[in-house]
């Protein structure tokens, strides 16, 4: 299949088996851009600990039950997007993950992705309190809060809907 493109030319295809050792990489890279300043080190590194093998199993898994997209440069894998039926039960889509590298922040990455992975349609999804750029982000994607928190491993996360 040939990828769709982002306004700078990179790729977005859907994720393909073959995919999962490079995403279980890029999981944790862009865990580790993207919260550096919200969680300690230690639970970022903590997340480095799980053996490869089972990331790479876990991603290969992923791909087969829930529809993923990812992002791709000449450099490799760039971002990606995890999105289906809502863990809730409820029916509604649900964006259960999207991250970029940080060096294509601002360069509508993201913005392609969410395009492909849900388009128009309505949805919900958690953000950690405190990650004012994933917030922006969303806004500017037609998201806001609806009130609802939880506690993932001890940190909080607020609900956004569309």
């Amino acid at each position: 299949m040939t990828p769709d493109l982002d306004p700078e030319g990179h790729g977005i295809r859907p994720a393909e088996v073959t995919d999962a050792v490079a995403l279980a990489a890029l999981h944790l890279d862009v865990w580790d851009e993207a919260y550096a300043d919200l969680m300690p080190r230690s639970a970022l590194d903590a997340r480095r600990a799980t053996p490869v093998e089972e990331r790479v199993a876990n991603w290969r898994a992923r791909i087969g039950q829930t529809p993923t997209w990812v992002a791709e440069d000449a450099d490799g894998l760039i971002g990606f997007l995890s999105a289906g039926p809502g863990r809730d039960g409820s029916g509604t889509l649900e964006v259960m993950a999207l991250y970029v590298r940080a060096r294509v922040y601002g360069r509508g990455v993201g913005h392609a992705l969410m395009r492909r992975g849900i388009g128009d349609h309505s949805a919900y999804l958690w953000v950690l309190d405190g990650n004012t750029r994933a917030i922006a982000f969303y806004e500017r994607q037609g998201f806001h809060f609806d009130g609802q928190t939880q506690v993932d491993d001890g940190d909080l996360e607020r609900r956004m809907v569309r």
